[in-house]
């Protein structure tokens, strides 16, 4: 097994995972930390080390919000559970799971990229254990990164110094650093640097819709995963992506705020000190059009055929950015919908209606996943196109331990197959589920198809990409296979109605 490998900064040495088979490097450097004068600077080139880095245990998590401190939120009890989590702005770390014996095995390379709204999560939560992706022949890596302020703040001042190159969006220029450490050096751990497939969930999902579409990182990577990460998603066209100006005005407030006049005042804040400040100040950092990294919103260049045509699996959860109607009366109901879909509101209230005018039973029939939309909208757009083959999933099982059903992020369990590290009382359906989910996810990273055989030897149910011919989208339910009920005639009517207020 590989313990040992030579990479561009010096000698690194991993540890055995539970499965001895595998190797994991904790903690690997792949860029300076981004402190002092390196806060709100692109990540800059690591330095060399001399002897053996012992890659044995995780790096600090980047600042954010303590995990673990509030019990009864649903995202808190499922993963962020330790509130001793080490947390430093030195955080520009990696980890690598690798089942080679040899640097020249050239096996498929993933690269997670974590969510968390930009504003928490960290590579180390228990789900992103890599064990399971890598037993099936994947050099899988997660890349920490820049959040919240850190990560997402622009400044005029920052702009100046930066005239011809990147002015905001740091926590992006991160991963692609990441990811470009990767590509330089990941054949020493026995992966393919021209096999890579970058997948994410959540704000990991829109990192990863961000990178496909920016002309910087073209050449990066061959695959890419989106997973409820938004894309289309309605009314989320124009949300998400202010212009520079917007971001830097809002940063000259919050340096008011901060009663500081420059970046070199700014740059000796304490790190901690900085992070509470920005929690208490109104405003949200994120994604920014740059004109750099970020050129455009990446809707209008997918429209426009500007991004990188690679294939794609895109996909949401059942229960997650449900936008339904609150209307008490038919009346309401009926306002509802010539206010939300104007012209298309009479074919709108004709496939609400029912029987009796319950207005409950309509206003449920009205509801629609905002994500499953979006992604439809791709896929529809693709079909058209045929830019690239993209295969679409909606992932739905019965989930046991509460009513929460299928939330935001339950499906991250499945895909990494971590199962027995989660609270809730899995039984062998979902165990079953999550080994033929994960084995679609590396499938695909081999070769661009997610179909194959399972570990008894016998086919999968075939996963068919989503044609002009055949609307085909993914049911993970207490089993993979064909959504009998998707797409309907009212997301149908969604996707034309929302193609029709695109104006971006």
């Amino acid at each position: 097994m590989l313990r040992r490998v030579v990479v561009e900064n010096g000698i690194l040495e991993g540890l055995p995972a539970a499965d001895p088979r595998i190797t994991v490097f904790k903690g690997v450097p792949f860029a300076a930390p981004p402190v002092g004068e390196l806060r709100w600077r692109p990540p800059q080139p690591c330095k060399d080390w001399e002897g053996v880095y012992k890659a044995y245990t995780f790096a600090p998590i980047s600042i954010q919000a303590t995990p673990g401190l509030n019990p009864d939120n649903i995202y808190t009890k499922e993963w962020h559970v330790d509130p001793n989590v080490p947390m430093s702005e030195d955080c520009l770390y990696l980890n690598v799971w690798t089942p080679a014996k040899r640097p020249d095995e050239k096996l498929p390379v993933m690269v997670w990229i974590f969510g968390g709204g930009l504003q928490v999560g960290y590579t180390s939560e228990m789900e992103f254990d890599g064990e399971r992706i890598a037993r099936r022949g994947i050099v899988f890596v997660s890349v920490n990164y820049r959040l919240n302020v850190f990560g997402f703040f622009a400044h005029p001042q920052i702009s100046a110094e930066n005239p011809n190159g990147p002015k905001a969006n740091f926590g992006l220029l991160d991963q692609l650093a990441g990811i470009a450490w990767v590509k330089r050096n990941i054949a020493a751990f026995g992966g393919d640097p021209d096999n890579i497939t970058i997948f994410g969930q959540s704000a990991g999902g829109g990192s990863v819709t961000a990178h496909i579409t920016s002309p910087v990182s073209k050449g990066m990577f061959q695959k890419a995963i989106i997973q409820s990460g938004g894309g289309f998603a309605p009314p989320r066209f124009n949300q998400g992506y202010p212009s520079l100006e917007e971001a830097e005005k809002m940063g000259e407030e919050f340096f008011k705020y901060l009663g500081v006049d420059s970046l070199d005042e700014a740059r000796k804040i304490d790190a901690m000190e900085l992070f509470e400040k920005a929690k208490s100040f109104e405003g949200r950092w994120g994604f920014v059009r740059d004109g750099y990294y970020i050129v455009d919103n990446p809707v209008k260049l997918i429209m426009e055929g500007k991004w990188h045509k690679i294939p794609l699996i895109m996909g949401h959860t059942g229960n997650e950015f449900v936008e339904k109607p609150n209307a008490k009366t038919v009346e309401e109901f009926k306002d509802y919908a010539y206010k939300k879909y104007q012209e298309d509101a009479e074919e709108y209230l004709r496939l609400c209606k029912v029987e009796n005018d319950d207005v409950e039973e309509m206003c449920n029939k009205g509801a629609v996943n905002m994500f499953e939309i979006g992604n439809l909208m791709w896929c529809e757009y693709n079909a058209e196109k045929k830019d690239t083959t993209i295969y679409c999933y909606r992932f739905d099982p019965e989930i046991p331990g509460d009513d929460a059903g299928s939330f935001h992020s339950s499906e991250l369990w499945f895909t990494f197959e971590t199962l027995a590290k989660c609270w809730r009382p899995f039984v062998g359906k979902h165990y079953d589920l999550a080994r033929q989910m994960c084995n679609y996810w590396t499938n695909f990273a081999k070769k661009g198809d997610p179909n194959g055989l399972d570990a008894d030897g016998t086919p999968m149910p075939e996963w068919r990409p989503y044609t002009k011919e055949e609307p085909f989208i993914m049911l993970f339910g207490d089993r993979p296979g064909k959504d009998p009920d998707r797409p309907t005639e009212l997301m149908k009517l969604m996707v034309k109605h929302y193609f029709k207020r695109l104006r971006i």
